[in-house]
């Protein structure tokens, strides 16, 4: 009998059984699909492996401090990429402007390519979002899940800068009283799109994530971000941890008021000390749990957005023509996409297209004349009441190839040879209705309402994922798994609550 049942093999899964199996403990990790890595996954196609999922890593320091308890490095398993330029981003009339590996690069970019004005007005609003990174790391990332009792707890003299984290007014409200250039603007607003949220109504907190990825710098992977799933795995390998893939599981078995391992899809069942589930909050809600423990979790008020994407099949670029690494293609009115997506509740008909092209980025090799180029548009959630129709999705991804195809991104005959649309997403991962993000953060008590990676309710049950705190994305899904560890660890007895 393992000593922890980990449910899910996405990042958090496979930080938490990292963490876990580094102390010692037996650990058996349940993967639904055939292939492990959850999001972070990939597809063959014609002999060439591409990634599906994340695109750009951030904070890598969260995933080297997990493999360090395991008696490595980040930097002895992979090997990270700094592109240049990092990010192309293009206007509807065809303006571009790179952001480059580095503040300073950037700025001086922008300088040569805006102006001086506009370079000091980026200058002004990455100090703040430094600042509020700074101030609200600890207590809403890297530190237990908050509430408004814990940061009552800080005392008078924190709380009183509290409001320095600009939590009282939008990301869109912040972000014109800083900055006057509407490309500055689109570009800074995208990052709430990077927990799928809706930059009208996010608290300001958030625009700490342009620091995070501008000021701190966003990351290829040499071999692509499928190297981080198997640079995980060979890891959890190396300390004896069990996975087994094409396994989902049925139910969890709660006896006595407590987790006590779980039934997998036929009937088998297997017990463990403790259970920790990386599979979607709302999926633990409404199908893992039995029926009179479900009020122990919730399942999001409002999913984040999720998205279509899909790979085309890309005549190769070289030299001068040669794609960067990321290209965001922006629409003439970009809060028309927001208004459609949390307003309308339907895809926007004038999508911002996102593309990866994943030779440059991360040096994954293509066919012998293309290279695979990945590309996104955001879109809404699945109804509650079923999936939107197959049309609908089809007009979205040739909507999504004309704006390609415009600003000269691929020729005419490249071809989509992998799609997968929201209603995909929603199969793949249960319970999410193909939400990317778990929860949107559309509010300022939004980061309050996350679940907490210790399910207080039901002893033996923990949280990791990017539906639980600390939230979305691949550095943030880590960090919920190594929470989720520790507050094993901290149960069991083997590690003291709080210590380092």
């Amino acid at each position: 009998m393992p000593d922890v049942i980990v449910i899910g093999s996405g990042l958090g899964g496979l930080s938490a059984a990292v963490s876990l199996a580094a102390r010692g403990l037996k650990v058996t990790v349940l993967e639904a699909a055939p292939t492990l890595g959850g999001k972070a996954n990939i597809v063959t196609l014609d002999g060439v492996e591409c990634d599906t999922g994340p695109s750009v890593l951030t904070l890598p320091d969260t995933l080297d401090a997990v493999l360090q308890e395991a008696g490595t490095r980040l930097a002895d398993e992979v090997t990270l990429l700094t592109p240049s330029p990092a990010f192309r981003y293009v206007t509807a009339r065809g303006e571009t402007l790179d952001l480059m590996p580095t503040l300073p690069e950037t700025l001086a970019h922008v300088h040569e390519r805006l102006g001086a004005e506009a370079a000091r007005e980026l200058e002004g609003f990455m100090a703040d979002a430094a600042e509020i990174w700074a101030l609200s790391k600890i207590a809403f990332v890297y530190g237990p899940a908050p509430s408004v009792r814990s940061l009552w707890e800080l005392g008078p003299a924190k709380m009183a800068g509290f409001g320095r984290v600009d939590p009282f007014r939008s990301m869109w409200s912040a972000i014109c009283n800083k900055v006057k250039h509407p490309l500055l603007r689109m570009i800074l607003a995208r990052y709430a799109t990077y927990n799928g949220s809706d930059p009208r109504a996010a608290p300001a907190t958030l625009n700490c994530i342009a620091h995070v990825e501008i000021g701190l710098g966003g990351y290829g992977v040499r071999g692509g971000v499928y190297s981080l799933v198997r640079a995980f795995v060979r890891v959890a390998e190396r300390l004896g941890v069990s996975f087994r893939a094409s396994s989902p599981v049925e139910s969890v078995i709660v006896e006595g008021g407590r987790a006590v391992g779980v039934t997998l899809r036929g009937g088998e069942a297997l017990r463990a000390g403790s259970v920790v589930c990386n599979a979607d909050v709302a999926h633990l809600h409404e199908h893992l749990l039995p029926k009179a423990q479900r009020r122990v979790v919730e399942a999001p008020e409002t999913p984040s957005m999720s998205g279509w994407t899909g790979l085309v099949r890309a005549r190769r670029r070289v030299g001068a023509d040669a794609r960067a690494a990321h290209t965001v293609l922006f629409p003439e009115e970009y809060l028309d996409e927001f208004a459609d997506i949390f307003d309308r509740d339907r895809p926007p008909q004038s999508p911002t297209v996102y593309c990866c092209a994943q030779e440059p980025c991360h040096g994954r090799p293509g066919w012998a004349d293309h290279e695979p180029v990945f590309i996104m548009t955001n879109a809404p959630p699945e109804p509650k009441s079923g999936a939107r129709p197959a049309e609908v999705y089809a007009a979205l991804r040739d909507r999504a190839l004309g704006r390609l195809r415009a600003a000269g991104l691929i020729d005419p005959d490249d071809a989509v040879v992998w799609e997968r649309p929201p209603s995909g997403l929603a199969a793949a991962y249960p319970g999410s209705r193909g939400a990317l993000y778990g929860a949107s953060s559309n509010s300022l008590f939004a980061a309050f309402k996350r679940p907490a990676n210790r399910v207080r309710g039901l002893p033996g049950l923990y949280l990791a994922s990017g539906s639980a705190h600390p939230g979305g994305g691949m550095p943030l899904c880590v960090l919920s798994g190594r929470m989720a560890a520790r507050h094993v660890l901290e149960d069991l007895g083997v590690l003291t609550p709080g210590a380092p």
